[in-house]
């Protein structure tokens, strides 16, 4: 069922709350056109993780690589990780690129669920997502938005990501905090719909798919499903 009938429903294009209307409307346009997105690819908790630190600075298809490589090296968990070579674990992860800044990464990673969460993500489980995801953050190389696709993708909790598609998409469509910080953006989410990690993961899916088929560097706007989407501020300027 997709997660649209959760969400009041705002006609395209009211902007009785800017910029919360318009978000709404450009979550319920996007989800009918798309349909339910089911993200994040990923067999278990700590494959999720894995996948959401390996993609930084790459295309899925080569995280998916080096996922398959730790899995055939028998790599794929806390503990193994911890105990590898750095030479073996390289080796498996060169298909995402920046190998040896990312196993130090993923590394660490596995390190702190082995030190302080039983070497398990259910280990993190126990607390809510904004204490989750300030631990995650004290790991090295684990920035916001890796940490809230750890705590959204993998661990299921109501937590809004953030990526550079996001950004682009508001900023093009004349929102002024899409310029703002990592937390200006994510407020904006976060206000406007249900505190759901059903509705927060196919929203930031939806924004990622509509980002790569449209909103690219050089835009489709044509044929873009938001092309007739307003964002329309108060009076004064500001939103």
């Amino acid at each position: 069922m997709s997660a649209e009938r959760t969400v009041n429903r705002s006609a395209p294009g009211a902007a009785k709350k800017p910029p919360s209307a318009f978000i709404r409307s450009l979550y319920h346009v996007l989800d009918r056109h798309y349909g339910d997105l089911r993200w994040w690819p990923g067999e278990t908790p700590f494959e999720v993780a894995v996948g959401a630190i390996l993609t930084q600075n790459t295309n899925w298809r080569n995280v998916e690589k080096a996922i398959e490589n730790l899995k055939k090296e028998n790599l794929l968990s806390p503990a193994a990780i911890t105990a590898s070579e750095d030479g073996r674990l390289e080796t498996a992860l060169r298909p995402s690129g920046f190998y040896r800044v990312k196993a130090k990464r993923l590394r660490a990673f596995a390190d702190y669920l082995v030190r302080f969460c039983g070497g398990t993500m259910e280990g993190l489980m126990a607390e809510g997502a904004g204490k989750i995801r300030a631990k995650l953050l004290t790991i090295h190389g684990i920035g916001e938005e890796t940490a809230d696709s750890i705590v959204l993708y993998g661990l299921g909790k109501p937590i809004f990501v953030v990526d550079a598609y996001t950004r682009r998409i508001l900023e093009r469509h004349g929102i002024p905090e899409a310029r703002e910080t990592y937390g200006s953006v994510q407020r904006l989410f976060v206000d406007a719909l249900p505190k759901s990690p059903a509705v927060y993961n196919q929203c930031h899916a939806l924004l990622v798919q509509v980002g790569k088929d449209y909103c690219r560097k050089q835009p489709r706007c044509d044929s873009c499903p938001l092309s007739h989407l307003k964002f329309h501020p108060k009076r004064g300027g500001k939103p």
